[in-house]
């Protein structure tokens, strides 16, 4: 008999869990799962980050641990708000050999249907990486078109090249010519390649 985990979530404390935890379990007794854990987040948005979801957090290290060998979750928002952020949970329980039963979607990564299912949320993930890359890029072009400087601004004037040249020049160390003008040593570096 496979070892189940239920996960359930709600994203208020005027919200119950218990309605989802009443179907998985019937879900769980239907397939012939052992239900070993049950693990909850109450009023926690699934906006917020596996260190701020003490659930969650369980759940991906009981699932690395091999606990159980299948999640059952009533819906994959209950997981997570982003793409990016669910196919790196899939990911991760994935490694470790556990699957995933998502009720209100039909998805079951035991199953060949399931893993293409999860194959194709891998795909529009990595889609969705691409097209946010190359909106910033589009976006720098066009800043820099415009004759915005791209880069963190630097507090490097003409008084600390002339500073550090001096320091340099008096075989100041590099370290203490950096912490005296609060600036960091590879931009020492970076001034003196210049001036040589």
């Amino acid at each position: 008999m496979n070892r189940a985990v239920i996960y359930s979530r709600v994203s208020t404390n005027e919200q119950t869990v218990e309605n989802q935890l009443r179907v998985l379990r019937e879900v769980a007794e239907k397939r012939g799962l052992e239900v070993v854990r049950e693990i909850s987040d109450e009023g926690i948005s699934g906006a917020k980050g596996r260190d701020e979801r003490q659930g969650f957090d369980e759940l991906i290290k009981g699932s690395v641990k091999n606990e159980w060998d299948i999640i059952l979750v009533w819906d994959v928002s209950r997981l997570g708000r982003s793409l990016k952020h669910l196919v790196s949970f899939l990911e991760d329980i994935q490694s470790a050999h556990c699957d995933m039963y998502i009720h209100q979607s039909g998805i079951d990564t035991s199953t060949a249907s399931g893993k293409m299912m999860f194959g194709m949320l891998s795909v529009f993930s990595e889609f969705e990486r691409s097209m946010i890359r190359e909106r910033v890029i589009a976006g720098q072009q066009r800043a820099v078109a415009n004759g915005v400087k791209l880069g963190r601004k630097t507090n490097v004037n003409d008084g600390i090249i002339t500073a550090v040249y001096h320091m340099r020049q008096n075989n100041v160390p590099i370290k203490r010519i950096a912490k005296d003008l609060q600036i960091g040593v590879g931009t020492v570096y970076k001034i003196l390649d210049k001036v040589a």
